[in-house]
């Protein structure tokens, strides 16, 4: 029975990394490609503000999925 127990452990120890750094990147990829995007145009702070904003809302998407996965 210990066995099952580590295992059920491990398993919810990984999803929740999972969680952390998928949320990690969807935000950092918008911030990074709003950075980007407003030195090309010019537009700063606004394509920053946009793409922060999809990236956390990319991250919320991904983590519903992950949830509903599981």
């Amino acid at each position: 029975m210990q066995k099952k127990h580590r295992k059920d452990f491990m398993h919810a120890l990984s999803f929740l990394s999972q969680v952390g750094v998928t949320m990690a990147a969807c935000v950092c990829i918008g911030v990074l490609g709003g950075k980007l995007l407003d030195s090309l145009f010019g537009t700063a702070p606004w394509l920053l503000l946009v793409f922060s904003l999809l990236g956390a809302a990319a991250a919320f998407k991904a983590l519903f999925d992950m949830a509903k996965r599981k």
